[in-house]
């Protein structure tokens, strides 16, 4: 390929990168905000939250793209293709993450809570001092995961013209006609990314398990 068409490729490749961290970013708010909701005292809090969850685990990421893109505007706000396709996909992936958060959060054994209570912390201290603590290196490999399902979940913003990576990589196979050498580049592009992610991940995991007096294990256990 000509160097025009490299310079098409590596623009796709950083709005790509730009989506999937706006994305995460909006999910991440929202993984947590349901799943701290999800444990609740109050049963409407849990009845709400529960259902937020199974609506957008239940939807299609791309027909809420869609619908925010193209049926939006007709209630009289327009989103940018960006815009759209962040609030789609951080809406829809921060309900699987919400279910990874509440999962990490009851996996805090209850001595634990039970200790934060004798000691008179405040609900707010218990959860910022000795529930959090523990549950946030339980929620990196899940999360690693998700993030790596988000980075590929990027492609369907390609369906609103954003130029993102798969998008640019329609327009080079266009104009050379090679689609396995265009399709076989951005794979490995893909694959890259996701491997500098997977690596900022993990040593993520390994500083939030240090941070409680966890070691990581070559065979992913922990003494």
């Amino acid at each position: 390929m000509t160097g025009p068409l490299w310079v098409l490729l590596l623009k796709g490749a950083w709005i790509t990168v730009q989506l999937m961290l706006y994305s995460a970013a909006l999910a991440a708010a929202v993984a947590f905000g349901i799943g701290l909701a999800r444990t609740s005292r109050l049963w409407i809090v849990r009845f709400l939250s529960g259902v937020y969850v199974e609506f957008f685990r239940g939807t299609s990421a791309l027909v809420l793209m869609f619908w925010l893109f193209f049926a939006l505007p007709l209630l009289g706000w327009q989103l940018a293709g960006l815009w759209a396709g962040t609030l789609a996909l951080g809406l829809s992936y921060g309900a699987y993450g919400s279910e990874v958060v509440r999962g990490a959060l009851q996996s805090v054994p209850a001595a634990q809570r039970e200790a934060a209570v004798a000691l008179s912390f405040s609900p707010w201290q218990r959860l910022r001092k000795v529930i959090l603590p523990q549950a946030v290196p339980e929620m990196m490999p899940p999360f690693n995961n998700l993030l790596i399902e988000l980075l590929k979940g990027t492609a369907l913003a390609s369906l609103l013209s954003i130029g993102e990576l798969t998008f640019e990589a329609k327009l080079a196979r266009l104009s050379t006609g090679e689609s396995a050498q265009v399709y076989g580049i951005i794979l490995v592009m893909y694959f890259v990314i996701a491997f500098v992610v997977t690596r900022v991940m993990r040593l993520l995991e390994r500083r939030a398990k240090a941070s409680v007096g966890q070691a990581s294990l070559a065979g992913g256990g922990h003494r």
